[in-house]
């Protein structure tokens, strides 16, 4: 058998050990699996969602939160509608920032760097409302430890500051002035803009050309500054994702990256940063998102490819880092995220379709279970969740030859895969020369003895298999070959 292996498109085709496309699809441990379009949970907002959020109360209730450029909303699971549920005056986002979210205790902090950091208490379907305490307006939030921490700052006094770390009293999100309750700011004044900031036990902040560890050992430091690298940083601000602050992944200017504890992985390098790095549209890099899948242990990127006319996401990138391996999807949303929801009674169901046969999702999903978690995506506006039919996938295997400088006929391919009856076809890219463009044939169905019958004639070769329907895993083909000699 010819095994689907890992998508490594920056490698020459032939003799790749992996696969050479691996469109629409999640990797497995042995091939890959089906990848599946979003479907709606709520209703619209009246502009493309910006970022979202989901909380919970001391008392277990939970509550998701999304914002836009003008507005802050709450899911009700009630009508699946999203409340309003911003400020008086609403807000002005500016075209390049987004939303970013923190939960400290049971208060919610909502930052865009061109408002006043807002709070609401979670769950509690107050309206938003400035932060106290004066705090600087923001790109980048996170809680360390006992304190809120904000990166990129623009405060009263000083003006932007987009190297300035700045730090919450103790216990406190609305304490904020230096040299009380421990609250202070840390300028990184040789590492360009901060790019991204990651909370947990200790902090981790991205800068254009530096990452920086923040330990806590307080007063009078307050916070140990320890320079992780000097040589490198993340230039993509949506792009940096993180599993907590023990594994973060970003974009730098040569590739994709993973930082795990002290040392620094090139995730991407000889794999698919030439590939995506050609493709990416670059102009429109604020459009950027990202986000960890925890429960199929992926990273996942939205981003515009070089085909986007209006410039929005048109793709995603999968990296599975307990596999190493990665793939890509062609579908459009405007932000990512772990999200979970509040529950939903039988008749609340009506409100997403009055068609159990249209529910995003089976009955049995933790969709639909208070609290439970699930991946979540935003386009058309809509919280959308990944539980729709399978996408239409295209897997290729590497370029092979039957035996070096001779011709051969391939008249059949067996492809592997299962799942609930898929539509399956394949077709056969063949070339003379390694010069040449392959020419693929036209695809071919999978008959009733369980082969495709085919024929292509070349020197090297390659399998394309098409997959339609719901399918589990597709492992790889065998084929036929008959050689025919040289010429």
């Amino acid at each position: 058998m010819i095994n689907f292996g890992e998508f490594i498109p920056d490698q020459p085709a032939l003799n790749n050990a992996g696969a050479t496309e691996a469109k629409n699809v999640i990797p497995a441990a042995t091939g890959y699996r089906c990848f599946k379009d979003l479907s709606p949970l709520s209703g619209a907002a009246d502009a493309k969602i910006l970022g979202m959020f989901a909380g919970k109360s001391d008392s277990g209730d939970a509550a998701l939160y999304v914002g836009n450029a003008s507005k802050l909303y709450k899911f009700n699971a009630a009508d699946s509608s999203l409340t309003d549920v911003s400020k008086a005056g609403g807000y002005s986002t500016a075209g390049d920032d987004r939303w970013r979210f923190v939960q400290f205790g049971e208060t919610l902090i909502a930052t865009n760097y061109d408002d006043n950091p807002q709070t609401a208490t979670v769950a509690s379907g107050s309206a938003f409302a400035d932060l106290g305490g004066t705090p600087p307006k923001a790109k980048y939030i996170a809680a360390v430890r006992d304190q809120v921490m904000l990166g990129y700052t623009n405060d009263g006094t000083d003006g932007e500051k987009p190297y300035r770390l700045w730090w919450s009293g103790i216990n406190s999100a609305t304490s904020w002035t230096p040299g009380t309750g421990l609250s202070d700011y840390q300028d990184v004044v040789d590492a360009g803009d901060c790019t991204g900031l990651i909370g947990g036990e200790y902090a981790i902040a991205l800068f254009d050309r530096a990452i920086v560890r923040l330990s806590f050992v307080g007063a009078p430091l307050i916070y140990q500054v320890d320079r992780l690298t000097n040589q490198r940083g993340c230039s993509v601000p949506g792009s940096v994702a993180s599993v907590g602050s023990a594994m973060v992944f970003f974009l730098s200017d040569d590739g994709f990256w993973m930082l795990r504890g002290n040392e620094l992985t090139p995730i991407g390098a000889e794999k698919i940063n030439r590939w995506f790095l050609d493709r990416f549209k670059i102009a429109n890099a604020d459009n950027v998102v990202s986000a960890v899948d925890p429960i199929n242990q992926n990273v996942i990127w939205a981003y515009p490819s070089t085909n986007s006319a209006s410039g929005e996401n048109d793709e995603i990138l999968i990296y599975n880092y307990n596999l190493n391996r990665w793939s890509y999807v062609e579908s459009a949303c405007t932000a990512l995220s772990q999200l979970f929801t509040a529950g939903y009674t039988l008749e609340q169901l009506n409100n997403i379709s009055s068609s159990i046969d249209a529910l995003p999702a089976s009955l049995d999903s933790a969709l639909y279970k208070g609290g439970s978690f699930f991946f979540a995506a935003a386009k058309d506006a809509k919280v959308q969740s990944f539980t729709g039919d399978c996408l239409p996938a295209t897997i290729e295997t590497g370029e092979f030859a039957v035996s070096p400088g001779k011709r051969a006929l391939i008249s059949t391919v067996i492809p592997y895969l299962t799942g609930s009856s898929p539509t399956v076809t394949v077709a056969i890219g063949s070339r003379q020369r390694q010069i040449d463009d392959a020419t693929f044939t036209s695809a071919t169905s999978l008959n009733a003895d369980g082969y495709c019958p085919t024929r292509s004639a070349g020197a090297f070769h390659r399998i394309r298999m098409n997959i339609t329907g719901d399918f589990d895993v597709a492992q790889g083909v065998d084929v036929d070959a008959k050689m025919m000699g040289m010429r």
